[in-house]
């Protein structure tokens, strides 16, 4: 169970939740919803915004995607794994959380570095099952900032141009999100909170592969290495590993079918509680997505995350996730 914490919080970016949330949440009430969980995204952001020639020296890029994530778990006692790890959990019910999120990603690709700021806004409810009544809140989540290097890429040849490439990608999930919102004047729990307080640094390696002019793979590896907020409050560690196949269908539209797969380790409540044992574990996703090419540099998505398979720990349920965006191509 994620309980009500009582320590102090860290100063943070007033100026930027005000100017980008502002207009992440205008944004809102025309974009469709699709995935955020609490604390990334499964899958990789970067082919979902940008799609796979995110090399294209002097491209100026802007993407705005709308998600919604639903999930279910029981509410349990925490528990310390080196105290009582065979005592037995006291459940007191199941809540649903769900969320909507409005993401805005801008890249800037130079020869062989892309540049990517991601900025979420977020909106979560969540309620206790088979009770009346919820709690929700809305407000900017933590922003990205990190960048991807090609390491490697097959020659420059005919009409495929580069065949090939390996990248390496790393960055900071900041903590200048909401993570001390209140009712009533006590904070809300952690799994209410829009940012999750902490700094957070991942890096990982990601490719492409053309098959030929019609259609290419894509693949990427990540781990999230989680920070801890000022309510001690940490979730676990993760692990993404993403495989994708993507062909073009007609003049205009591009289709592919995405592998997702997500680790990640428990959240620990604080020093004292321990750890939530209704949080992490593995899921496998199934993700189909249809691409649209409107001209002008605009593209729009639609996409899927179906879960498959999963090892969750605890009493957890996962939901399929819908995703929608659009994607601007600044020339």
């Amino acid at each position: 169970m994620i309980r009500r914490t009582r320590h102090p919080s860290a100063l943070r970016g007033r100026f930027l939740r005000l100017a980008l949330g502002a207009t992440a949440y205008a944004s809102f009430a025309v974009a469709p919803p699709a995935f955020a969980c609490s604390m990334c995204r499964c899958g990789d952001p970067t082919f979902n915004a940008l799609g796979t020639e995110v090399y294209a020296a002097g491209n100026f890029r802007i993407a705005l995607d709308g998600e919604r994530f639903e999930k279910e778990q029981a509410i349990s006692d925490s528990h310390d794994h080196e105290a009582e790890a065979a005592t037995a959990e006291e459940e007191t019910g199941r809540e649903a959380q769900v969320e909507r999120r409005v993401t805005a990603t801008m890249s800037y690709a130079f020869d062989r570095l892309n540049l990517v700021a991601r900025i979420p806004w977020s909106d979560r409810t969540l309620r206790t099952i088979g009770e009346s009544g919820s709690e929700s809140s809305t407000g900017l989540a933590d922003p990205e900032l990190y960048a991807l290097v090609r390491l490697w890429s097959s020659p420059f040849k005919g009409d495929l141009g580069r065949r090939a490439w390996i990248s390496a990608v790393g960055g900071v999930k900041t903590p200048w999100g909401e993570n001390d919102l209140k009712s009533g004047g006590e904070r809300l729990e952690e799994h209410l909170q829009s940012g999750t307080g902490s700094t957070d640094w991942f890096g990982g390696f990601s490719g492409v592969y053309l098959l030929d002019s019609q259609s290419s793979l894509f693949g990427s590896l990540q781990y999230r290495k989680m920070g801890t907020n000022d309510f001690d409050y940490r979730y676990g560690d993760v692990r993404l590993l993403n495989f994708g196949y993507e062909r073009k269908v007609g003049k205009r539209l591009d289709a592919s079918l995405e592998a997702n797969y997500r680790d990640a380790g428990e959240d620990r409540i604080d020093a004292e509680e321990g750890f939530d044992p209704n949080t992490g574990g593995s899921v496998l996703y199934l993700s189909p997505r249809l691409s649209a090419d409107f001209g002008r540099g605009l593209v729009g998505r639609l996409s899927f995350q179906i879960p498959v398979a999963d090892r969750l720990d605890g009493d957890q349920t996962e939901k399929a996730v819908a995703n929608f965006g659009l994607t601007f191509l600044v020339r």
